[in-house]
């Protein structure tokens, strides 16, 4: 049995025994960040992950509980300003959602182009950018074990039903991919699936099993459980759980578990191990990713550990990722060069198996982004880029140049080389899958 799940919020972080090593300017920070951002852990993390002796600076404290510097300076000391006041909750609940319409809540599309409309309905529970992949957010989902500070899906756990994406429908799902026969991949996001009883989950998938799909090849699941609350997969319910990975793999699917390990910390419990075990019994693969994060995994021995105990484990390194252009991107983000180093001197610690893992990539509004590297071409030096995925596939691995720049951190923020006006996929408008959608 797993211990019982105790959750901590705004309400009642000051519970945490250890959080008397804070000084009240932190606890304070910690109440005026979380009234914009989501914030929530719970008792694994804070007695199993959080090194309670190196306070504010480690790694998965970072990684779990605001920080001041999450906030821009002139939103901060708004916040800051309207609590030292008395402010009703009202006035910083209206504050706090202003400030966060500013903060790109949605970036890449995601509201815009991303969602399918069919007969002039919005499927809010899908998403559809690459013509292989839709996504799927059941609403019994749309919350986590515990969130991450960085989190690019922090819109979801806010209360704005206009920012959310989930579902209920798995019909809807169904009769979409049905129609869509490119389509080989389903994923169910969130928020994170893990979080959804066993027998909810068991009905979502197994009626995609049931369902005429056999274009449909894979199936993911995009989850933090196995560092946020690992029991999932061995305790309560979890052999329901397991029964239900078996019998996709039975039905001759592949099942990949996108798993999210941001520190090598997160790999070395008992139970996360445990856990990766009773996953890998049942057939399925775990792929493993994380953004490049800036006080928390800036470093190419961290990467390089996580990579090696990672495979070590049974595990397929897949992404490593720059911080999306939203909420506190300019506390966690990392400059796309430096981003480039730090992979290419930690790509250079680990050997062949390892080297499944492909980054840094931006998954920007036109597709996934990566950086290849720095070069100079006829004297001028530029960033090699290429894109891993697209909204048009011809446009995957089509080498681009942009001007160099050290402080770029997002595909925006680059400028063509060679004279060039544009990017390639700035001129093609000949695909969009929305239209195909329609």
């Amino acid at each position: 049995m797993s211990p019982e799940y105790k959750p901590y919020t705004l309400r009642n972080f000051k519970e945490i025994p250890q959080i008397s090593k804070l000084s009240e300017e932190e606890i304070f920070n910690i109440e005026v960040v979380g009234q914009v951002f989501p914030f929530k852990t719970n008792n694994y993390v804070v007695d199993k992950l959080i090194n309670w002796d190196n306070i504010p600076e480690d790694p998965i404290f970072v990684l779990n509980f605001p920080q001041k510097g999450m906030l821009k300076p002139h939103h901060f000391e708004e916040i800051a300003s309207l609590m030292k006041s008395g402010a009703s909750k009202e006035t910083i609940r209206e504050t706090a959602n202003r400030i966060r319409w500013q903060l790109r809540p949605h970036p890449a599309g995601q509201l815009d182009k991303n969602v399918p409309v069919v007969n002039g309905k919005r499927l809010n529970g899908l998403q559809h950018k690459y013509r292989e992949t839709v996504l799927f957010f059941p609403s019994q989902g749309q919350t986590c074990h515990a969130y991450c500070s960085f989190c690019f899906r922090w819109p979801q756990f806010i209360g704005i039903d206009e920012l959310r994406f989930s579902s209920r429908r798995i019909e809807d799902l169904i009769q979409y991919v049905s129609e869509h026969k490119e389509v080989t991949d389903i994923l169910f996001t969130g928020g994170d699936p893990m979080v959804i009883k066993s027998e909810t989950l068991a009905f979502y998938i197994e009626s995609i099993l049931e369902a005429d799909l056999p274009h449909v090849r894979t199936i993911r699941i995009g989850t933090k459980a196995l560092s946020y609350w690992p029991y999932r997969f061995f305790s309560d319910d979890a052999q329901l759980l397991m029964e239900v990975f078996r019998k996709v793999v039975s039905s001759g699917r592949h099942l990949a578990i996108m798993a999210h390990f941001n520190h090598p910390r997160e790999l070395y419990s008992d139970e996360v191990r445990k856990a990766i075990k009773r996953i890998k019994e049942t057939g399925a693969e775990i792929r493993t990713q994380s953004p490049l994060l800036r006080y928390i995994n800036d470093d190419p021995d961290v990467w390089a550990e996580m990579w090696n105990e990672q495979v070590r484990l049974g595990c397929i390194p897949y992404y490593m990722f720059m911080v999306r252009d939203t909420g506190a991107q300019h506390y966690f983000g990392v400059p796309l060069v430096e981003g480039w180093k730090i992979f290419r001197q930690a790509y250079q610690k680990v050997s062949g198996v390892a080297r499944t893992v492909r980054g840094p990539s931006m998954s920007a509004e036109p597709g996934k982004v990566q950086v290849l590297g720095v070069s100079t071409i006829n004297g001028e030096k530029v960033i090699v880029l290429q894109m891993l995925q697209g909204r048009n596939p011809d446009w995957v691995n089509r080498p681009f140049f942009a001007e160099y720049s050290e402080d770029a951190i997002w595909l925006d923020e680059l400028t063509p080389a060679f004279g060039e006006k544009r990017f390639f996929f700035e001129d093609d408008r000949c695909h969009d899958l929305q239209s195909v959608s329609n």
